[in-house]
């Protein structure tokens, strides 16, 4: 079996990043060809992305318009911030997502690294750490040996030193292997200490990531409480400062902590009092660093979970805990914004290890259906099955674009990628359960059985719809950013929804001649499918906020799906360009991906943004709909399907039925008054 070799002497973290160098997907800029003799040298990269990252194989502009237009994307990506938040200001601002991050073969080839997926195959065995309900000890000291418990910590600290890209490449491997791992894994590094790698001193660094990285300590993220899911800023928990300003006293309890039994390190968040310039003395959240070795610090028993057995969830309590000021985690009162960058940062990698899982299942899908007959033919040969799989192939190949462009710009030090990363989430998580579901329907009775293992993967993967913010909160997020964004003056004047052109003041005024369109980025063989995430999509999405109460949830999740579909419409229409443009091999097959992908999409925002558009003539009670008089004088106004508009139901102002739009269609269902 193929192991990762080292020269002797030398830490197995250390001869892990140099082999991820040459195996793992890299979004750092490949060298710059050296020029030919009698040419000039080629000009440094800049802040753009899409110069920073863009591959010599590619046609480069070099007119004094096309760099005007580079600097002025540039200037607009550091006023808007992301792709998705230019969505909701009606334009479309490629900087984030053009051109797809250059890497490893640029995606030729084995998508994963052999040596690095046999040996964590070599060390780990998820059966038996299903039936242990804890991961065996001898995995965790091979993962300790390969340094996979600080993957992202650096070097000179005792870390491996990876990229976010590379690190989501390690994640993905774990991911087809052991999600209960990746887990205990992620837990660790990708939040439980890794507010002390964004905001922590230097002192606080040298002190505790070096034990972290090595495995000998184990963090936890302490945020949930009883009283406190969704609503991260109501958390009991107090932390009371000295008279003499040394320490504070902690108390309260936590739910739900992964490695809550197993760690030594803590960062906890904890209301504290905090005096306003004005004098006034008011409860804000502060972040901490707690030892378990402050004494006061205790664990219950493992939680019996659904899922991700052998990842150890417990409760954590704090009884009159004294914390070193010095261990305060950012500034006092900034807590919350502490949590929220952690929530943010360690979110690229639940989507491609989500990727991972996919592949998992996909292959053992293939394989089964190569291999069984039925009726005298192999499954595989019949279409219902070709369609399944073929679904499950599209729906991971944007997920793992989702992936790696989100991992790239983080890379790139994009300022703001929170809006994508929490798509990403999204995204993978639902994908990923879709996958897995129709894996075990081509197994048939067999997908059911613990034998195939496709059953746990089916319980593992429940929970990544719940934590890190669910999928729920996190739709209402992306709406709600696309409203502080209209509200704050960003969006141009939009056309009236729902009234076809009325309201448009030209082109100029709407951004459409502007950065709407993706026309003459995408390779020319994908023109087709970029008229469906063009100027049309993103004036609906931003028109229809215009005059959306932030608490109508029913319109707002709409309003997320079609960001969402948008957002991966362009993360896959660059993927599939740069193929094309290179000329690879999987180019032909990236291409029907991509543009199934888009066909497949582009009819369904319709329903959601042709009902939001409308949504604002209807109030809804329950099942029932009020129809608004409407503006053009009591005129009766016909709601429909736009997916089925033959066939679907119709309401009018005299109709006496309710109705309830769901995520696929109409659904009747008579009043209840």
């Amino acid at each position: 079996m193929a192991r990762i070799s080292k020269p002797a002497g030398e830490p197995m973290g250390r001869a892990l990043r140099s082999g991820l160098q040459d195996q793992l997907l890299c979004g750092r800029q490949a060298p710059a060809p050296r020029p030919q003799r009698g040419q000039p040298p080629p000009r440094p990269a800049t802040c753009s992305r899409s110069r920073a990252l863009r591959s010599p194989s590619l046609p480069r502009a070099t007119s004094r318009p096309a760099v005007r237009a580079r600097g002025h994307r540039c200037r607009l990506l550091q006023e808007v911030g992301s792709f998705v938040r230019s969505t909701f200001n009606g334009q479309l601002v490629p900087d984030q997502v053009f051109p797809f991050p250059s890497g490893r073969r640029a995606w030729a080839g084995p998508a994963l690294p052999l040596p690095l997926l046999c040996r964590v195959k070599e060390v780990n065995d998820p059966t038996k750490n299903e039936k242990l309900e804890s991961i065996e000890e001898a995995t965790l000291a091979g993962l300790k040996a390969m340094g996979a418990f600080g993957l992202q910590v650096p070097e000179e600290l005792g870390g491996v030193g990876l990229t976010n890209t590379q690190y989501a490449r390690m994640v993905e491997v774990v991911g087809v292997h052991d999600l209960g791992v990746g887990i205990s894994l992620g837990a660790h590094q990708s939040i439980g200490f890794k507010g002390i790698l964004l905001f922590g001193t230097k002192s606080q660094k040298e002190k505790y990531l070096p034990k972290l990285a090595s495995g000998e300590t184990v963090a936890a993220f302490c945020l949930t409480e009883p009283s406190s899911g969704s609503d991260a800023a109501s958390i009991q928990t107090m932390a009371e400062p000295s008279a003499c300003g040394n320490f504070y006293t902690l108390n309260g309890g936590k739910i739900w902590i992964s490695n809550g039994g197993t760690a030594e390190i803590f960062t906890v968040f904890a209301k504290t009092p905090v005096k306003e310039r004005t004098g006034e003395v008011t409860e804000k959240i502060s972040a901490f660093i707690v030892e378990r070795a402050f004494g006061g610090v205790t664990s219950g028993p493992p939680e019996k979970k659904m899922g991700i057995k052998c990842s150890n969830t417990a409760e954590v309590h704090f009884d009159n805990v004294k914390v070193p000021a010095e261990n305060l985690l950012g500034e006092l009162g900034k807590g919350f914004n502490v949590a929220m960058n952690i929530l943010n940062n360690g979110r690229f990698g639940m989507a491609s290890a989500l990727a991972g899982t996919m592949r998992g299942v996909i292959v053992k899908a293939v394989r089964h259906a190569a291999a069984r007959t039925q009726f005298g033919n192999k499954i595989s040969r019949y279409g219902a099955i070709q369609e399944k799989i073929a679904r499950m192939a599209m729906l991971h190949y944007v997920t793992e674009s989702m992936a790696y462009m989100l991992s790239a710009n983080m890379d790139m030090r994009v300022p703001d990628y929170k809006l994508e990363a929490a798509i990403s989430k999204i995204f993978a998580s639902e994908a990923a359960w879709h996958v897995t579901d129709e894996c075990i329907q081509v197994l048939g009775g067999m997908g059911y059985m613990q034998e195939t293992g496709v059953e746990k993967v089916m319980r593992d993967l429940r929970i990544f719809r719940i934590f890190e913010g669910t999928n729920d909160i996190l739709r209402l997020f992306v709406a709600l950013v696309g409203i502080e964004v209209m509200t704050c003056g960003l969006c141009p004047t939009l056309p009236s929804p729902g009234r076809g052109g009325e309201g448009m003041q030209g082109p100029g005024a709407i951004g459409i001649s502007t950065g709407s369109s993706l026309q003459g980025i995408v390779h020319p063989d994908l023109d087709g499918s970029v008229d469906l995430v063009g100027a049309l999509g993103v004036t609906r999405v931003a028109a229809s906020l215009r005059s959306l109460p932030s608490d109508k949830q029913f319109h707002l999740k709409r309003i997320a799906d079609a960001a969402i579909d948008i957002y991966a419409m362009a993360v896959v229409l660059s993927r599939a360009t740069r193929s094309l443009s290179l000329g690879q091999p999987t180019a032909e097959h990236e291409k029907l991906l991509c543009q199934t992908w888009c066909h497949e999409v582009g009819p369904r925002p319709g329903p959601s943004w042709e009902w939001v558009c409308v949504a604002k003539q209807v109030r809804l009670e329950g099942l029932r709909a009020e129809p608004i008089p409407s503006s053009r004088g009591g005129e009766s106004q016909t709601l429909r399907c736009a997916e089925h508009p033959s066939s679907a139901p119709r309401l009018r102002s005299g109709d006496a039925r309710g109705w309830l739009l769901g995520a696929g269609g109409w659904g009747i269902a008579p009043n209840r008054h």
